[in-house]
């Protein structure tokens, strides 16, 4: 049987969404026993050789990473799904509200309001493809350049007149997002702890990727002010070798009350990150340096950066860097707009709670 307005989503949508609903959709006898069956408490064994337990903390911590993956791969390929009966449902709608087919309603909306591609804008495409045509004629070229350009236009605009329904038509998105139970509460951290959104980061002061995001971040803390904490967690690489020490420099200069002084200059000086390095970045920011120096000389923070990277791994951490959004992920130097259609959802739907809260007597 077919999707009514299934042309209509396959020409605004790129993949195969037919798999997608299948996976909404099928094997309900499993989600049902899902349902049924408890998570394993992290300290019960799931296993005893001999007299020795092995227990469910154990065992993710060794597939910390992959589970994450596939616990990530689901909720998208569910996220998408959802996405694609959202669009067909709003058109269908639009359609039956005007009295046209869901054809008709594509034809009048999106294909009649796309501008048609100019000679100039062919040419220009085909200068910078010239490589891949090159065993074509140039006139078949062109035709098949210009199709290219006239889906593409036909796929943003049907992106834009979904957007169109959707607010009209008021679409709230219920599914919850995939979260991770992310331990925030004795690390260094920016704005209040009763802040409606937390970023727990974990990262590497070798790793170029957050030097980068660093500044981002700031940037994200000055929009969103008393709305967001920022935590920071330790994950140096295997490759980077004077990452370790460094994450103890900065514990070291937490103890003397300038952890994000040391948090910038180290991020700011990835060259210069050696023992010797470190004491000269201290005296810099005016640290007292014989308290600093047996600090870092002493190794005393060194169970610090290992347990972070033991509990990063646990949720799912390989690479840096990385963030856990109230708990939902976020990978790599993300630019300001990609923690800010996060945070923004997150604030969104505290809004609602709040609101009631403040209504009751």
């Amino acid at each position: 049987m077919s999707i009514p307005g299934k042309e209509l989503m396959n020409k605004i949508f790129a993949g195969p969404f037919a798999a997608l609903l299948l996976s909404v959709t099928a094997a309900p006898g499993l989600r049902a026993e899902e349902k049924r069956r408890a998570p394993e408490p992290r300290e019960t064994p799931v296993a005893v050789v001999g007299k020795t337990p092995i227990t469910a903390a154990k065992l993710e911590e060794t597939i910390g990473s992959e589970l994450m993956a596939l616990r990530n791969q689901e909720h998208n390929l569910k996220m998408k799904a959802l996405e694609n009966l959202i669009a067909q449902t709003l058109s269908e709608t639009e359609a039956a509200a005007r009295g046209v087919s869901v054809e008709e309603l594509f034809r009048i909306e999106v294909e009649s309001k796309i501008a048609p591609v100019t000679e100039n804008e062919k040419k220009a495409a085909y200068e910078v493809a010239r490589e891949r045509y090159r065993d074509r004629p140039e006139t078949e070229a062109m035709k098949a350049i210009e199709e290219v350009l006239r889906q593409q236009r036909i796929r943003e605009r049907g992106l834009e007149y979904l957007k169109e329904l959707r607010t009209k038509a008021g679409v709230r998105v219920l599914l919850e997002p995939l979260r991770v139970a992310v331990d925030p509460s004795d690390d260094p951290s920016k704005g209040p702890a009763s802040a409606p959104v937390t970023i727990v980061e974990f990262s590497d002061f070798q790793c170029s990727y957050c030097s980068e995001v660093s500044l981002t971040l700031k940037k994200v803390t000055e929009r969103y002010g008393d709305k967001v904490r920022l935590v920071f967690r330790d994950f140096p690489l295997d490759m980077h070798k004077e990452a370790p020490k460094a994450a103890e420099a900065a514990a070291c200069a937490h103890e003397q009350r300038k952890y994000w002084e040391m948090h910038d200059r180290l991020f700011a000086n990835q060259a210069n990150l050696k023992v010797d390095d470190l004491k000269r970045h201290a005296a810099e920011i005016g640290l007292k340096a014989d308290r600093f120096n047996t600090c870092l000389d002493s190794g005393k923070y060194t169970a610090e950066w290992q347990e972070d990277m033991k509990e990063g791994t646990r949720y799912g951490v390989s690479s840096t860097p990385v963030f856990f959004i109230n708990g939902r992920l976020l990978t790599g130097s993300q630019p300001i707009e990609a923690f800010a259609r996060v945070i923004d959802e997150e604030l969104g739907r505290l809004a609602p709670l709040e609101a009631a809260a403040a209504r009751k007597p």
